[in-house]
């Protein structure tokens, strides 16, 4: 089987998933959520004409010449209203947030006035008119969209729906994905590590990503190189809506995922993409008796499976929430330093990127790109990309990254 471009890898791929079923969930576990709807404020934001500052509310008649002396006739503290009217030659004290009483137009900041008395103010500054006055809807109106389908939630987002009076609200639900790790060598972390073992830092890795872009992980542990053991495995899934192998891709003696898998029910779509690090990737969808999903299955090295994961998982993570921001953002960014010319194989190069006083992004590879190598992948907080055969890159030339979460 030829290696297949990325381009054509990914295009098979979002093709090939689908939108995952709707929920409504409490406001205060959206975040991180994509919403399924558009969602419309319940009430004008302020609901009322509220004071911006401490001090007191005036008619702006009364104050044509300054000083002017006013009576001051009550308060309204936020939350509580004042009952009554402001007449001319009166004022109300009033305080953030309060609601404008009836017959005011115009809060006086209290560092421009001085008190007398009890029930003497003195305005030392005229004010413009409505000033210091949040308008009622200045921030929202009442059945104004305040989030549309397709938007991933932030704290923000959350702050401006409560202020809105949206308890409920649409989400799509979270891809859960069965994370299934494969090779006689893997320990968990914390275990003792024997000749010949290595830690199964994969599963902890890609986990991580996995809930980074909004999924939950059924981690299926370990299947040994053997036939009875992932058989095992992947007959213990249950309620998922993707599967996830790491290891077993390639080509050597005991990379048995991809035949059991098809005995199982695994209908590849393509196996090995002209890229790397990560060719032995395959894509499919898996569908045994009870299941029919897309599956994944990821070469070993970590720092292969991490690129394929960032480039093929999890925009298929992303289209199943329904996100309007699929995979990682591009940036452009100047190397400092100069590239050999590249092969065949699109070429993801881990890489630390820096902005200098003018803000332009200025990249460095690391040292090392051995795929084995995670401190390189830690280190990193971009991937530079290198285009099947590009030519040699001096220091200076503009080249694409992929920005990585901090």
């Amino acid at each position: 089987m030829s290696l297949l471009p990325v381009d054509q890898a990914l295009k098979i791929i979002t093709e090939s998933v689908t939108l995952l079923p709707v929920e409504k969930i409490h406001l205060a576990e959206a975040h991180g959520r994509v919403s399924a709807a558009d969602h419309s404020a319940k009430l004008n934001q302020p609901p009322f004409n509220a004071s911006a500052m401490d001090g007191y509310a005036v008619c702006a008649a009364d104050l044509e010449k300054i000083p002017a002396h006013l009576e001051v006739i009550g308060e309204a503290p936020a939350g509580k209203l004042y009952e009554g009217t402001v007449a001319p030659g009166t004022a109300v004290r009033i305080f953030t947030g309060g609601a404008l009483p009836d017959g005011a137009d115009s809060v006086v900041i209290q560092e421009n006035t001085e008190r007398p008395d009890d029930t003497t103010v003195i305005i030392l500054k005229q004010p413009e008119y409505r000033q210091n006055i949040r308008k009622k809807g200045n921030d929202f109106l009442e059945g104004q969209t305040l989030l549309s389908a397709g938007q991933t939630l932030n704290a923000r987002h959350i702050g401006m729906l409560a202020a809105a009076n949206i308890a409920m609200i649409t989400v799509y639900k979270k891809p859960r994905v069965a994370l299934l790790s494969t090779g006689d060598e893997l320990r968990a972390v914390g275990e003792d590590i024997g000749p010949g073992q290595i830690v199964n830092s994969n599963a902890l890795l890609l986990a991580n990503l996995i809930r980074e872009n909004g999924g939950e992980v059924q981690d299926l542990g370990v299947a040994r190189d053997n036939e009875i053991s992932l058989r095992e495995k992947v007959s213990a899934i249950k309620d998922v809506d993707l599967l996830l192998t790491i290891g077993g891709a390639s080509v050597g003696d005991h990379d048995i995922v991809q035949d059991i898998l098809v005995e199982m029910g695994l209908d590849v779509a393509f196996w090995k993409v002209a890229m790397r690090p990560g060719k032995p990737l395959i894509f499919g969808k898996f569908s045994p008796d009870s299941f029919d999903m897309p599956m994944f299955g990821l070469p070993g090295n970590p720092a292969s499976a991490y690129v394929c994961a960032i480039n093929f998982l999890l925009p298929a993570l992303h289209k199943m929430q329904g996100r309007k921001d699929i995979g990682l953002p591009v940036s452009q960014a100047i190397l400092d330093h100069d590239l050999p010319e590249n092969g065949p194989r699109q070429h993801y190069m881990r890489a630390h990127y820096t902005e200098n006083a003018e803000g332009l992004k200025i990249v460095r590879t690391t040292p090392s790109q051995d795929s084995a190598k995670l401190s390189t992948l830690a280190a990193s907080n971009c991937l530079l990309l290198r285009p099947p055969m590009a030519a040699a890159a001096p220091e200076g030339h503009r080249c694409p990254i992929l920005i990585l979460k901090p």
